[in-house]
């Protein structure tokens, strides 16, 4: 007989679970993940509760499988973020528990005002179908490219960058619209959390590197104009060397599927690839639809027409919402 599934919010009961479920997580969350401990330190733990910030933590137990699941959140913006799941789910293991979990977590991601609920995970992992089961779609497939610390080395690059600034925003903003393909884009972009680094050729802001630092390591993503892909390897490199944590922990680059060019500028700087991820989205509303009323002409009929007004996060939202990373 199969128990009615309980899914809640954790409680400061669940966290002798929680501590005990999370040494066999699965993040799911790749700049969390390989910049800080993903999971959470036990007084971190105890503040997500007292005082989320961005972090809810739910629990689910079903048939005597207790399954523990996080994922972040800031106002004002459009994705929520699956942190992790734990324990990860086996190969042979009966995966309703953690069909029940996601679904609590899509529900209450979209009760805080997220329109996508995102995760990072690798196509050869079980929980990569299951996550397709509970209606996730593979929005793009991403390779993390790994690069020890730099320690000593003398490197080199021909170009400059620098960090970015208020008055860069436009020119950011203008380079991923035209570097992410317009469907990614609202998924794709960097987290409100990331800094990043502009290089600037002939006036204008050609390559963005947006990087979070951590305890393990610095992850960095990056996003060049198309006529600046022959210097890719100097302004990674530039980037590289801005950084003084690169010198004292691995490096992480994370490539997407539509910039495969970059592979090649990732070799040469003498990156192995490391993790193959599919980022996989579920959409959690489609906009709210307001109907307004416009006329069309003297004694003609006046027709409602129905406008739009999803939230798109502009890069002025994403300074204005930073907060880990200060």
């Amino acid at each position: 007989m199969t128990n009615q599934p309980d899914t809640h919010s954790m409680k400061l009961l669940d966290i002798p679970l929680m501590l005990r479920l999370k040494q066999n997580a699965i993040v799911l969350h790749s700049e969390m993940g390989l910049t800080n401990d993903a999971r959470g330190q036990n007084t971190a733990l105890l503040s997500s509760i007292v005082f989320p910030r961005g972090l809810y933590t739910l629990v689910a137990h079903a048939d005597d499988q207790d399954v523990v699941g996080q994922f972040r959140y800031h106002a004002d913006e459009v994705n929520a973020h699956i942190v992790y799941l734990a324990p990860t789910l086996q190969d042979d293991e009966d995966d309703t528990v953690w069909l029940h979990i996601l679904d609590a977590m899509a529900q209450q991601a979209g009760k805080s005002g997220a329109q996508n609920l995102v995760a990072e995970v690798e196509t050869s992992h079980r929980l990569f179908e299951t996550m397709r089961s509970a209606g996730y779609a593979v929005y793009s497939r991403q390779v993390i490219w790994q690069h020890c610390a730099i320690e000593d080395e003398i490197l080199i690059s021909s170009v400059r960058v620098t960090p970015e600034t208020n008055d860069d925003q436009i020119g950011i903003a203008s380079l991923l619209g035209c570097t992410i393909p317009r469907i990614l884009q609202t998924v794709m972009g960097p987290s409100a959390d990331m800094d990043g680094l502009v290089y600037r050729k002939d006036g204008r802001i050609e390559a963005y590197i947006a990087y979070s630092e951590g305890k393990h390591g610095v992850y960095l993503i990056p996003y060049l104009h198309p006529d600046v892909l022959s210097d890719a390897s100097d302004i990674i490199t530039a980037a590289v060397c801005e950084l003084e944590r690169c010198r004292k922990v691995p490096i992480y680059v994370s490539v997407r599927g539509y910039q495969g060019w970059l592979e090649n500028a990732m070799l040469d700087l003498g990156f192995t690839p490391w993790l193959e991820q599919a980022v996989m989205v579920k959409h959690l509303t489609a906009g709210i639809r307001q109907t307004t009323f416009s006329r069309v002409g003297l004694g003609a009929s006046i027709k409602p027409k129905t406008v739009s007004t999803m939230r798109i996060m502009t890069i002025k939202d994403k300074k204005d919402t930073k907060q880990l990373h200060g």
